[in-house]
């Protein structure tokens, strides 16, 4: 499922995956997508009309599926230790099953012919014949020649721990290697058409044949030599990693070769935690499943957190946790609090970011930092200004302005807000929304 995982998984004993699958299948003559039902409902067949099966299936951690990634690291279950060689991926649930090729179990599941939704309880990849304390669903559904799915994670982890937050496939999607060319768009202008798709090469120090890189139209695809293949969008995640291992071009999905892509999005996993994220499968030529998707210039994020953290961590802080009621409540465990945004894109000659928040501290200032498409995707203290704060712990609405560039634009990919700077240990912040413009 991860970048780690199914890398070193094809150079160990081949064939996993049962021969005979116990699929439930959609087709609406474009497309047809199956799940295989032994193997918690993954997706182990997508293919366009009279065309083979795309889908790579060398082992339980690849074909299309939910995973997910918390800690601890290395994980220890009433004293059974994880395989070594996946020691540090931690708490990791994955819908297929083990990598001792123990299949996870399946709840339930219904085809009415629309739609297809499985319910499963995954094991956790690093251990031996273990269930996760989680459950996993899935909804499917046709339109055109897209397979739409809406995902759930439900959190039951007696570890009651919140863990970092840890980069999340949302989800991991693993084809043949007919399909080794991945693309992207990662241009300043998305949703207007403007501008060329780019071919994915892999960066220097990245894990195995793989590479992070910024979607800026919250996609990326896997095609062929003639550019068909498939388009996986995830409205919500700027960021994706993917790539190829194996001889590119050829190979089934009973062979090593694969190519794999996923959106990221780094995500706090609370032990009671219902986590759901939406996202496409578009098969046919790359211009027409880009077409297809009918996107348009991304507006400004206005994130208020009424339900969902939408997609913000934070490092310096204790988190009040799981459900959210219409604010985060943190408490600072030292000096240095972070709250972190997901990645992004918006445009903006000035941008203003508004933050709207109770502070309970002896501090008075705070500071906000960005990272855009043209700069490193790290936050730095040339790209960040300070701005002052009350710490009577009242509501107030902080307004800054990013200083103006003349005749440019802002391309901005990310935000940081740290709320209290040179606070104390115990102080408070409670925000109710953070919003662009």
């Amino acid at each position: 499922m991860t970048s780690r995982r199914s890398f070193c998984a094809a150079l160990a004993a081949p064939f996993v995956v049962p021969t005979v699958e116990c699929r439930s299948v959609l087709d609406n003559g474009r497309v047809k997508v199956g799940c295989d039902l032994s193997l918690g409902g993954a997706i182990t067949h997508l293919s366009a009309a009279g065309r083979p099966n795309m889908v790579n299936s060398w082992d339980l951690g690849r074909q299309i599926q939910m995973s997910y990634y918390s800690g601890p690291a290395p994980l220890v279950i009433d004293g059974k230790r994880p395989a070594p060689m996946w020691a540090s991926l931690g708490w990791n649930p994955v819908q297929s099953g083990d990598h001792y090729r123990n299949p996870s179990r399946l709840l339930s599941h219904r085809n009415d012919g629309k739609s297809i939704h499985v319910r499963c309880v995954p094991k956790l990849w690093t251990h031996d014949d273990i269930p996760a304390e989680c459950g996993f669903e899935t909804w499917i559904t046709l339109d055109g020649p897209a397979v739409k799915v809406k995902c759930r994670m439900t959190n039951r982890r007696k570890d009651r721990t919140l863990y970092p937050a840890r980069d999340q496939e949302m989800p991991a999607v693993y084809l043949n290697g007919r399909y080794h060319r991945l693309i992207t768009f990662a241009g300043d202008r998305p949703g207007t058409g403007e501008g060329r798709t780019s071919r994915v090469v892999k960066s220097p120090g990245s894990p195995g044949p793989w590479s992070y890189f910024t979607a800026t139209e919250n996609w990326a695809a896997l095609v062929d030599d003639d550019d068909f293949g498939v388009l996986v969008h995830d409205p919500d995640c700027g960021r994706f990693v993917g790539g190829f291992a194996g001889k590119p071009g050829k190979g089934g999905p009973r062979d090593t070769a694969t190519g794999y892509v996923a959106p990221i999005a780094r995500v706090l996993l609370d032990h009671d935690i219902v986590h759901e994220y939406t996202y496409s499968l578009v098969v046919g030529p790359l211009a027409a499943s880009r077409k297809w998707l009918r996107l348009k210039p991304p507006k400004p994020p206005m994130d208020r957190f009424v339900s969902t953290r939408r997609g913000w961590t934070h490092d310096g802080v204790l988190d009040a946790g799981w459900p959210i009621k219409n604010e985060l409540r943190l408490t600072l465990a030292g000096s240095a609090p972070e709250l972190i945004g997901p990645v992004g894109f918006w445009l903006a000659e000035a941008p203003r970011i508004t933050f709207e928040a109770a502070l309970t501290t002896k501090a008075e200032h705070a500071r906000v930092y960005w990272v855009t498409l043209a700069t490193p995707p790290a936050f730095d203290a040339k790209r960040s200004v300070p701005f002052d704060i009350s710490g009577d712990g009242k509501f107030r609405r902080y307004v800054v302005d990013l200083p103006k560039i003349p005749g440019s634009e802002y391309a901005i990919t990310q935000l940081r807000l740290d709320p209290i700077v040179g606070g104390a240990k115990g102080d408070e912040v409670r925000v109710r929304a953070i919003e662009c413009r």
